[in-house]
């Protein structure tokens, strides 16, 4: 199969095609191989290939992806005896002693795994430059991030290398990259797709693992793989009515949508985002649904502040388990990532329960919202994708941080109020995508949308807590209405 054959089918047609015997799911992994191999070395997204298992395995036309390549994001979706690093040092000893249900579902799902891909360190950041790997280049412009924590599968789906990569998202790490990639990126509801065996609640119940893809289809189909409980999950939330293939092949009912293009940060919001959502709002009035101007109540603030607490305690709680269970030293770890892990260890532990309570008052504010709305559109990212290293700590900055953290002056970073204005400058460029994580709503970042300069910019939907047939359904409706697929010809040439 050839390289530019390849490049036209999204997973769920390949799959029909090595159903078919019209081509051998070995030609398809080769083709997905030989992709690799002729951009990675300019995009730096695959951290971790293994090429060589992937062409030893077995193939067999069964599941639904009967033998398509895929990546996984080295980020929590585990592999036994594979080192997941979560793109630190401190974790190159992280070798997981099972599956994750993920990739357990993943493989059941018929999927050859051809690698992980980049990720910044504990998935902390927009951008996807560790220390570790090096920067990852976003295809339509190099000199550009992908975005993160999914940049190494934003950036691997969006050149060609796989029709779709594993993903996951804490705070926007789906919709970030698919937003800066041109990919469809969905983040399912809390509960959806099981986080077993390793943790009940990713990121108490925040982050959720998904994929990004070229297609919504393909997305849909992957979550009809993944979706559904495992053995010890601490709940499970509604199956749907009928598989979310069938249910995305559906037209949407004619829905009440809310507009908003504001930051609930009080940060700026570049035009090009903006121009974004408008257009989009054009053309849902143009399929017949209700657009208007609306934005959920809540204080944006305060679930700034409450996301950073929960970053904190996060960061700090992996980085101690990685000196004690895996041997590793300070040293090990980015600047940034030490400085975060002092701040976790001197945050109260009353206000950061105080913190995690308040994520009902998102919640309340949302579901209200949503009795009058049945979904709300929003840009995705806050501003365009940064150059590489555009975000690095400025020289000056990193003298003060090693200062602090030579005195653990945690404690005075609190009380001086400067930890408000760190969370302000993390969360900036991506104010839009924290409510969805902190409520366990579902939201999409769908491609509608290329600049001038040829760009892609994505535009986001939420919906209710369960809803993400209703999302789909959308997004296929968009999809057909205003095809995006024919765009990723422009990197066919890409190497």
């Amino acid at each position: 199969m050839k390289q530019s054959e390849y490049l036209r089918f999204d997973a769920v047609a390949l799959a029909d095609l090595i159903r078919r015997k019209e081509v051998t799911a070995r030609e398809v992994c080769d083709a997905a191989i030989d992709r690799a191999v002729s951009v990675d070395d300019r995009l730096n997204a695959i951290c971790y290939p293994q090429f060589t298992d992937a062409q030893k395995q077995s193939f067999t036309a069964d599941g639904t992806f009967c033998g398509v390549p895929m990546l996984l994001k080295d980020l929590s979706q585990q592999q036994q005896g594979h080192p997941c690093t979560s793109g630190s040092r401190g974790l190159k000893n992280n070798i997981a002693g099972q599956d994750s249900e993920f990739v357990r579902r993943a493989r059941a799902g018929g999927l050859v795994i051809l690698g992980r891909t980049t990720t910044p360190e504990f998935g902390l950041k927009g951008v996807t430059e560790p220390e570790l790997w090096g920067p990852t280049r976003n295809p339509w412009d190099p000199e550009r991030t992908p975005g993160g924590s999914s940049g190494g599968s934003g950036a691997a789906v969006a050149a060609g290398i796989v029709p779709m990569a594993g993903a996951n998202d804490g705070g926007g790490s789906i919709r970030i990259p698919a937003a800066y990639c041109g990919l469809f990126g969905l983040k399912p509801s809390r509960g959806r797709i099981s986080s077993g065996p390793f943790a009940g609640e990713a990121w108490t119940g925040a982050s959720t693992d998904h994929v990004v893809t070229r297609t919504v289809r393909d997305s849909a189909a992957m979550l009809d793989v993944l979706a559904g409980p495992a053995t010890g999950d601490p709940y499970v939330i509604p199956q749907p009515v009928a598989p979310f293939t069938e249910l995305m092949q559906q037209p949407p009912r004619p829905l009440r949508i809310g507009v908003f293009t504001t930051s609930p940060y009080n940060t700026g919001v570049a035009p090009e985002c903006v121009d974004a959502v408008e257009d989009t709002a054009l053309l849902l009035e143009g399929l017949g649904h209700s657009v208007e101007y609306a934005r959920p109540d809540f204080d944006g603030m305060a679930l700034a502040r409450c996301y950073l607490a929960l970053y904190l305690g996060e960061v700090s709680t992996l980085m101690d388990y990685a000196k004690s269970e895996l041997g590793a030293r300070d040293r090990d770890f980015e600047l940034d990532t030490r400085l975060l892990a002092m701040l976790g260890r001197t945050l109260p532990l009353p206000e950061y329960i105080r913190r995690r309570q308040q994520w009902n008052d998102f919640s309340r504010a949302l579901g209200a919202y949503f009795e009058t709305y049945d979904m709300y559109l929003c840009p995705t990212g806050g501003q365009m994708p940064a150059k590489i290293g555009e975000l690095d700590t400025p020289a000056h900055l990193q003298v003060v941080a090693r200062l602090m953290l030579k005195l653990n002056a945690g404690k005075i970073v609190h009380l001086s109020g400067k930890v408000e204005q760190l969370t302000l400058e993390s969360l900036a460029r991506t104010p839009f995508t924290q409510l969805a994580n902190l409520t366990g709503t579902p939201a999409m970042s769908v491609p509608l949308n290329w600049t001038a300069g040829g760009l892609p910019v994505g535009v986001q939907f939420g919906a209710p807590h369960g809803a993400e047939g209703e999302l789909l359904k959308l997004a296929a409706q968009l999809e057909e209405a205003n095809p995006w697929f024919g765009q990723y010809e422009r990197l066919e040439s890409l190497s």
